[in-house]
Formats: C-alpha cells, sequence, structure tokens
C-alpha cells in the first residue's frame, strides 16, 4: 500500500510540475494518473 501511496503522490507531483496550460492538458494528465495507479493495483 506504501507503494501504491509513494506512486500517486510522485505522479501528481509530475502533474504539478509539467505546468498543464489548458483545461485538455489537465484532462490527459489525470487520465494518465488513473493508467498508472490501475496498474500498480494489478500488481
Amino acid at each position: 500500500m506504501k507503494t501504491i501511496t509513494a506512486l500517486i503522490i510522485a505522479t501528481f507531483a509530475a502533474v504539478a510540475l509539467s505546468g498543464c496550460n489548458t483545461i485538455s492538458g489537465i484532462g490527459k494528465d489525470v487520465q494518465k494518473v488513473g493508467q498508472v495507479v490501475t496498474s500498480a493495483g494489478g500488481k
């Protein structure tokens, strides 16, 4: 569980640092976070 939490925090930090400039960009980043969380949950 700690690994998944760390992965989620790291992903959100990467999203925040990437500086999304548009709503479309934010949507794509949120989708990527969902994919990471889904794939991490399957391990």
